[in-house]
């Protein structure tokens, strides 16, 4: 049986009630990939702050901000979550439930509306 201590290459134990030995966590290259991720997100949050300052009209706004936080979500999802790198049956499983419930959502309130307006037009 190995011992994973005596071991030169750069992964390390969980500490969780397994103990498992990652190895794959201290790649080099995994690094260069977290760091460019968070200067992404940091240029779209810096992007959303500075947007949020003009006088750009209202609606416009929402639509940009509801773009640039699906792409920060994706970049969260992706990368600090590791689904990038995936199956693709995996990430479907997390990403068909979201589209679902944000149809949901949109026929909620289309619906609500539709409601509204019949109410005020013939009550």
């Amino acid at each position: 049986m190995s011992d994973h201590k005596n071991e030169t290459h750069g992964g390390y134990y969980t500490g969780d009630i397994h103990n498992q030995f990652v190895e794959e966590h201290y790649d080099p290259k995994n690094r260069s990939v977290i760091w460019k991720t968070f200067w992404i997100l940091l240029v779209i949050t810096i992007a959303e702050v500075g947007i949020a300052f003009t006088s750009i009209p209202m609606e416009i706004l929402r639509v940009v901000f509801i773009v640039l936080t699906l792409v920060k979500a994706y970049f969260i999802v992706g990368y600090f979550m590791h689904l990038k790198h995936e199956t693709k049956s995996l990430a479907m499983s997390i990403v068909l439930p979201f589209i679902l419930i944000a149809y949901l959502i949109v026929m909620a309130l289309t619906e609500g509306v539709y409601l509204h307006f019949w109410d005020i037009t013939f009550f």
